[in-house]
């Protein structure tokens, strides 16, 4: 699961056998077009089109300059500190994976890269990449085993072990975002030349889609090989020390820089600004680009999108939506947009590293309880999308198959004063409603509230907390963030309360393995639980889906009770792109709408 562009995130998939199978849902849920536009995006509302909608022949040409709202500020998507949305969007177009997430939530194989993808075995679970014979870096490199192999090392958690706490600066080590799926492989080796893959299972994993994908592209081993000193094509071999430099390389290095796999290649990349892609020559796949140019435009103040859009100076953006950004979009003339819903969720979370907030599961139980979703909701997404409503889950959102809604009757998000207060009192908190202090006499606060600069439903969500929590005899202050800084604040624990979205991918097991087990790449707030921790993994080997969904939701529960994270909403998606242009579509899973950047271009 990854944080969202005005947050961070990462995932898994599905399908039949030992992955979850999760409901095929529309992230469409409406929309339209601007004055003179087609049916576009508008169509995308439609049951089971999820896929398909705005689909047309494109002819050769054109410029589409696509807008990220954060800057790249590390290029290793893999690494707990790259692990950004835009950084995902960026580096998809240029680097190959597995399977990718589609807007249904479903997952398709990525043929350009593997013929097949298929489990061979249960005991042990083995699974078997038929790597196609096509398949090569744009220096005339062959994918090969090779390049698996250096991403399960690097990704395991022990071949190339995280820095330790001492290494403040992260020089030493690998630091995945997720070890989920990679720390259960026993073993990956090649044959057949190296284009067959063969990954033998230690331990079960029944989301094994998500491995070597779904969001989290290869990088290049040779590349890594090469600059570490390693020998070339063994990176069975390779030393933690020689892993570490190919980690912080692709951490420094942008994909202009280096071989990639993609439809385009970068040509350029000028920071805080844009990146430049052009079709690659070199590229084998079935899908040949006919835009002459793909720009991802760096705009970090959403309000300045549909000014951008109305001028031409980009032809889609993909914002987090408000209310005057809607109504805007709708007077622009030939624009098509659509407003959805998909694996992306609000949520305030609480540092543990506090020592109050850490102490006391009562305190943290208030103020979820003194917190209003409803008010909330009313003030923020719903003035434009009246069907949202309060998310009761930390696994799961609406339309996939184990959704329950597990914090509603706990009272959480209520604005439910009087239990609030009961909590503390219970507790033998005193100062409550004025100046509260703990049992041992102590002031609780002041706490600052943290979120994304330039978001203003952000803003109006720490100022809704500031009047709740001040009920309580709360202070809070509110203390924004530079846009490309979220990620140093996260794993910096430089916050008592955050708000943000997770954009998950479709494997709600492993997302709780990055998440909420102790230890976890996307755990930034301390959270520790030891049943949590069971369970979980018990759920990520757990073969049938409907066994895996109630383990999770078992674990759930307890979190709930926890009071460590406060999920608020399944987040509106919102697409914008001019008419002009054909087969963008809302892909509301962590890999956004440049899943199939190979397909857009001028409608024909």
């Amino acid at each position: 699961m990854r944080a969202h562009s005005s947050a961070l995130a990462r995932g898994i998939t599905l399908a039949a056998g030992l992955t979850l199978v999760l409901a095929a849902c529309s992230s469409g849920g409406g929309g339209g077009s601007g004055k003179g536009g087609s049916a576009g995006l508008s169509s995308c509302g439609a049951q089971g089109n999820a896929n398909t909608c705005n689909s047309a022949p494109t002819k050769s040409g054109g410029t589409f300059t696509y807008t990220l709202e954060k800057n790249i500020q590390q290029w290793n998507v893999q690494d707990s500190n790259g692990n950004t949305f835009e950084n995902g969007e960026t580096l998809g177009v240029v680097l190959p994976q597995v399977f990718v997430p589609q807007p249904d939530f479903s997952v398709a194989l990525n043929t350009d890269l593997v013929t097949s993808a298929t489990q061979t075995s249960t005991s042990p679970q083995t699974f078997v990449y038929k790597i196609n014979p096509k398949a090569s870096w744009n220096d005339g490199t062959p994918i090969t085993a090779d390049d698996f192999v250096y991403y399960w090392r690097t990704n395991n958690g022990k071949d190339c072990p995280p820095p330790p706490a001492s290494d403040a600066s992260q020089t030493k080590g690998c630091l995945p975002q997720s070890t989920a799926g990679y720390d259960r492989i026993k073993s990956v080796t090649g044959s057949d030349g190296g284009r067959t893959v063969t990954v033998v299972m230690a331990k079960p994993f029944s989301d094994w889609k998500q491995l070597f994908g779904a969001g989290y592209p290869l990088f290049p081993a040779h590349v890594a090989e090469k600059l570490s000193g390693a020998t070339a094509g063994d990176a069975a071999h390779m030393t933690a020390a020689q892993m570490t430099q190919g980690w912080q390389y692709f951490q420094k290095t942008p994909p202009s820089k280096y071989a990639t796999a993609g439809p385009y290649k970068m040509q350029d990349w000028t920071d805080n600004d844009h990146a430049t892609y052009v079709p690659d020559p070199k590229w084998w796949g079935v899908h040949k680009p006919t835009l002459q140019r793909l720009v991802f435009k760096v705009i970090t103040d959403a309000t300045q999108e549909p000014t951008a859009l109305r001028n031409n100076e980009v032809q889609g953006i993909y914002p987090q939506p408000e209310v005057d950004l809607v109504n805007q979009i709708k007077d622009i003339p030939n624009v098509t947009y659509t407003i959805g819903s998909g694996l992306t969720w609000e949520h305030f979370d609480l540092n543990l590293h506090n020592p109050v907030l850490g102490a006391y599961p009562a305190l943290r139980q208030a103020m979820f309880t003194a917190i209003s979703i409803k008010d909330i909701v009313s003030k923020t997404v719903g003035q434009f999308d009246p069907k949202v409503k309060q998310l009761g889950s930390h696994n799961y959102v609406p339309g996939q198959a184990g959704y329950q809604d597990l914090v509603t009757s706990t009272g959480q998000g209520s604005g439910d004063l009087t239990k609030a207060r009961k909590y503390l009192t219970d507790a033998r908190f005193t100062g409550v409603g004025t100046a509260l202090k703990s049992p041992d006499g102590k002031t609780v606060g002041p706490f600052n509230c943290r979120y994304t600069t330039g978001n203003q439903i952000r803003q109006s969500e720490c100022q809704i907390l500031q009047s709740d929590l001040a009920n309580l005899g709360i202070k809070v202050t509110i203390k924004p963030i530079g846009a490309a800084d979220l990620g140093t604040v996260l794993t910096g624990h430089q916050y008592d309360i955050i708000v943000f979205a997770w954009v998950a991918s479709p494997f709600p097991s492993a997302n709780a393995q990055q998440n909420w087990v102790t230890g976890g790449g996307g755990n930034y707030g301390g959270y520790s639980n030891k049943q949590v921790d069971q369970l979980v993994a018990q759920a990520v080997g757990e073969p049938d889906s409907t066994k895996a969904a109630t383990l999770l939701n078992q674990a759930d529960s307890i979190m709930v009770k926890d009071a460590y994270v406060l999920p608020l909403y399944q987040k509106p998606t919102f697409l914008a792109v001019q008419s002009r242009f054909v087969n963008m579509r809302d892909n509301a899973t962590n890999v956004g709408p440049p899943y199939n950047t190979a397909e857009w271009g001028l409608k024909k």
